[in-house]
């Protein structure tokens, strides 16, 4: 993530509160100081705080809302003017605990590790846990000639008022900056296992119901149109259909219509046959990792407390569901060629090395961008190798070994016969790809509302966990996704396009493209403080990255419902 946790010179004493402590004062701000300062503050950069594992929380109120922010800027601009925050006030929250066993208090895995097991025997003093830290930025003038001879820790001479809603200390070039912080403890009901409460309060509930709402509406609607199709036209056809004989089928095909003439080329085998299997079978993969991810978050097995647990989390079931990716991928291969073995190990291979290879190339050449500007974010070389190793030595074989389960399991029997000569496709009067490029508006419509909120996590530094509203949101677009596949294939076959595969593989998956112009938006209209190609460069590659893993995760669903 490119997070370096660095030790701050902010010094507290378990419960002892302290006011106007002297920290620093730094030399006079030369004339690249000065500029490099206004500009992280134009960027909107920000200071992010750690004590006892809980970030700094910073508590704004706006239109009668209480907003919660992680970290502080370093500055603000008002008007022409730049003025930055050297005073913080800090405020923790600790819980007072008699009990000798720390860990059987905490009740929890968080940082259990780092205490003994047995208190103080004999101590009257009581123990206490950090269970809250709350940061107050202010801009406040000091006097130089009070601090020349101050040491660090230091009380500051005068009085020091900390107004949040004024500022006053200005940028100057020439002039010096001094620091100063004051902290005071403040006891709290608050317990231990409770103390991310704060963090993970889910803000703007209705919002997300409202998504979920939304959601509900589309599916109900194209509920309607399949329960329609399928009862009143399909089910009934086919009864009759099935009823007559022989002679009287052929007497029926001439004035039949619609998909009841390419009832002999609908199985027929699409272009690139080979290509849809890897696809489909890296998408069931990938949104198998999405499900499991998603509902162990949301049943809270991966706190925010242990960092980084979310992505090793996915990482981790993603190599072990290469064997759903092996298995899918050869048997949608043994389908499509009527049971045929051949070949099941080079799709197998395939599977295991295409979208991981395009996840590697992408992530590779921005790492590069990254290694050029010198940010924490690039991954190290050796940690490029680790996941090298877990590549091919874990989510290879696993795939391979998928692969060969998909070769022994029976393939899908199609109910009727291919024609050897494939049926003409009459003329259409519009394009069938622009049916299937609008049909990527009715998943997006289930998840714009709760994509903004990820991509406020991701870029704006916004803590997301309602993975419980994230969960039902998903399992909602997999519904809208595989019933937008069924009504599309059934427009085409009635206008006799039996070309069907790669359609219905995009026809959900095209939703990739509306995010990516989403992306865009966001781009242009929230990350304003963006500065720079390379910055831009990057978050348009990890957008694209984003967008074809969804693509594969949507389009999948369709390819698998409507090859069953």
């Amino acid at each position: 993530m490119g997070d370096r946790i660095e030790n701050s010179p902010y010094r507290f004493k378990m419960h002892t509160n302290e006011t106007e402590i002297f920290l620093c004062q730094t030399n006079k701000l030369s004339s690249d100081d000065f500029k490099l300062l206004t500009k992280r503050i134009d960027e909107m950069y920000q200071v992010n705080l750690i004590l006892d594992n809980l970030p700094a929380i910073r508590y704004t109120r706006k239109e009668g809302f209480m907003l919660r922010w992680t970290g502080y800027p370093i500055g603000v601009k008002i008007k022409d003017g730049y003025y930055v925050f050297n005073h913080l006030k800090f405020k923790v929250l600790v819980h007072k605990y008699e009990e000798t066993n720390v860990a059987r208090v905490m009740g929890t895995g968080d940082a259990v590790e780092g205490f003994p097991s047995v208190g103080n025997k004999g101590s009257d003093v009581p123990g206490y846990m950090v269970v809250g830290f709350e940061v107050v930025p202010c801009s406040v003038v000091h006097n130089g000639d009070l601090v020349k001879n101050l040491k660090m820790y230091e009380k500051y001479p005068s009085p020091i008022k900390c107004e949040p809603t004024t500022v006053s200390m200005p940028i100057k070039e020439g002039e010096p900056i001094v620091f100063t912080y004051e902290v005071t403890f403040e006891e709290s009901d608050i317990k231990w296992p409770s103390r991310w409460d704060a963090y993970l309060k889910m803000e703007g509930a209705k919002v997300h119901w409202f998504s979920i709402l939304n959601s509900l509406m589309v599916i109900t609607f194209l509920a309607g149109i399949v329960l329609v199709i399928f009862l009143r036209t399909v089910r009934r056809d086919l009864t009759r259909y099935e009823e007559l004989d022989k002679e009287a089928q052929a007497m029926v095909n001439e004035e039949l219509s619609g998909w009841k003439l390419v009832v002999g080329d609908v199985f027929r085998a699409p272009s690139n046959p080979a290509l849809l299997c890897i696809m489909v079978g890296d998408g069931v993969q990938i949104l198998g990792m999405a499900i499991v991810t998603i509902l162990f978050a949301a049943l809270g097995f991966m706190s925010p407390a242990s960092r980084g647990t979310l992505i090793t989390g996915m990482l981790f079931s993603y190599m072990i569901l290469g064997i759903a990716a092996g298995y899918v991928a050869v048997r949608l291969w043994r389908t499509i060629g009527f049971g045929d073995h051949k070949g099941w190990v080079s799709v197998a291979w395939k599977a295991a090395c295409f979208f991981p290879g395009i996840a590697f190339f992408i992530l590779t050449i921005l790492n590069f961008l990254l290694w050029g500007s010198r940010s924490t974010g690039a991954i190290p070389f050796s940690l490029f190798v680790i996941l090298l190793l877990l590549w091919f030595c874990i989510s290879v074989p696993l795939t391979l070994v998928g692969g060969y389960f998909g070769a022994k399991a029976p393939h899908i029997e199609y109910p009727v016969r291919t024609n050897q000569i494939p049926r003409e496709i009459p003329a259409q009067k519009y394009p069938s790809w622009l049916l299937v490029l609008g049909a990527g508006t009715l998943p997006f419509g289930t998840l714009f509302i709760e994509l903004f909120f990820i991509m406020s996590s991701i870029w704006m530094g916004r803590v997301y966990y309602v993975f419980g509203f994230l969960f039902i949101v998903l399992v909602l677009l997999v519904v809208v996704c595989a019933e937008v596949s069924l009504v599309l294939t059934y427009m085409h076959l009635c206008v006799e396009d039996w070309k069907w595969w790669w359609k219905s593989f995009f026809a959900s998956g095209s939703v990739a493209i509306y995010i990516f112009l989403y992306s865009i938006n966001y781009l242009i209209f929230d990350l304003k403080s963006l500065s720079g190609p390379v910055s831009a460069t990057l978050y348009l590659g990890y957008s694209l990255f984003m967008v074809l893993t969804i693509m594969f995760a949507t389009g999948t669903v369709c390819t698998q419902k409507m090859a069953h």
